[in-house]
C-alpha cells in the first residue's frame, strides 16, 4: 500500500471533538483553582488591611477572642479525621458536607489567627505557633490541589485510551495500519505512551510524572504536528487531493495527536498524584500534631505570663 493509499479519511471516526462534558469539567476545575488562589490572597490582603487600621493588639480583650475564635475553629478541623477512621463516628452526617465544613473552618480560622496575630511575631512560641499554623494550611491547599486530580474515574480515562488505540489501530492485529503512513508519528505516541505509564512508585518517578510529563507531552505533540503537516502535505500533492480535503485531514489528524497524548495524560498524572496524595496522608498528619503542640504551648504562655 502507498503513501497516498493510506486510509486517512479513518481519522474521521477517531478524530471526533472532546465530548463537551469533559471539556465542561476541565474548565471548571481550572477555574476552581484559580478562584482559590485569587481568595486566598484576598483572604491574606483583607487581614492585613484590617489589622493595619489599628482597632486591636494582640493582647487587649478585642485580639484575645478573635485569637480563642480562630484557634477554636481549627481545633475544631480533628474532628474530620476523626469522622474519616474513627468506626464510632462514621455513621455521623456524610463525608461530602464533614469536607466542606472542615475546607471552610479551615479557612476562616486561620484567617483570624492572623489578624489576632497582626502581622507580628512576637515570642518564639508565637512564632512557632504561627508559623505552624502557616505551613498546615499551605499543606492543605496542596492536598486539595490533589484530591481534585485523584477524585475522578481512573477506569473511565484507561477505557478512552484503550477505544483510541483501537480506533487508530495501535493495538490489535491490525496495529499500525491508519498511521503507517506517518511512521515517524506513530513511534512518538508509543514511546510517548510507554515512557509516560511505566511503572514507577518512587519519589523521583512521581516527580517526573507531575512535572516534567506535560513539557514532554508538549514536545511529542509539536514534532507530532510539524511531521503530518509535511507527509499529509506530500500526500496532497501526489494525490491531487483538495486543498480543502487536505485542511480537513491536517485538522483531524492534529485532533487525534492532541486527544491522544491528551489520554495518556490523565492516565499516567492520576497514577502520580494518586500516590502523590497517600504521601501527602504522610506528611500532612505531623504538621497538625505540631500545629496543636505550638498552639497550647502559646496558650499556656499567655496565661501563664
Amino acid at each position: 500500500m502507498t503513501a497516498t493509499q493510506v486510509p486517512v479519511s479513518s481519522f474521521d471516526g477517531v478524530a471526533t471533538p472532546l465530548p463537551e462534558r469533559r471539556k465542561r469539567r476541565r474548565r471548571e476545575a481550572i477555574s476552581r483553582d484559580v478562584a482559590l488562589l485569587l481568595g486566598v490572597a484576598l483572604l491574606v490582603g483583607s487581614a492585613w488591611a484590617l489589622t493595619r487600621l489599628g482597632l486591636f493588639e494582640p493582647g487587649d480583650d478585642v485580639g484575645y477572642w478573635i485569637g480563642v475564635a480562630g484557634g477554636s475553629m481549627m481545633l475544631v478541623l480533628l474532628l474530620y479525621p476523626l469522622r474519616k477512621y474513627a468506626r464510632f463516628m462514621r455513621s455521623v452526617g456524610h463525608v461530602k458536607w464533614w469536607f466542606w465544613g472542615h475546607m471552610t473552618l479551615g479557612i476562616v480560622g486561620p484567617w483570624l489567627v492572623l489578624v489576632h496575630s497582626t502581622f507580628h511575631l512576637g515570642s518564639l512560641n508565637a512564632a512557632v505557633a504561627l508559623w505552624s499554623m502557616v505551613v498546615v494550611v499551605l499543606s492543605g491547599l496542596v492536598g486539595r490541589f490533589i484530591y481534585v486530580r485523584v477524585h475522578r474515574d481512573l477506569n473511565g480515562e484507561v477505557s478512552s485510551l484503550k477505544a483510541l488505540q483501537g480506533s487508530a489501530g495501535l493495538i490489535g492485529s491490525e496495529a499500525r495500519s491508519w498511521l503507517s503512513f506517518a511512521p515517524q508519528v506513530e513511534q512518538r505516541l508509543v514511546a510517548f505512551e510507554q515512557g509516560a505509564l511505566r511503572p514507577g512508585a518512587d519519589a523521583l518517578s512521581i516527580a517526573r510524572q507531575v512535572t516534567l510529563l506535560p513539557w514532554r507531552q508538549l514536545a511529542t505533540k509539536w514534532a507530532c504536528r510539524r511531521e503530518l503537516h509535511s507527509v499529509l502535505t506530500r500526500m496532497a500533492r501526489d494525490g491531487g487531493w483538495s486543498p480543502a480535503t487536505l485542511a480537513r485531514r491536517q485538522r483531524q489528524s492534529r485532533r487525534f495527536v492532541d486527544r491522544y497524548l491528551g489520554a495518556v495524560m490523565r492516565v499516567a498524572q492520576y497514577t502520580a498524584y494518586e500516590r502523590l496524595f497517600a504521601l501527602w496522608h504522610v506528611v500532612h498528619m505531623p504538621f497538625i500534631f505540631l500545629l496543636v503542640i505550638s498552639a497550647v504551648v502559646h496558650v499556656v504562655a499567655v496565661h501563664a505570663y
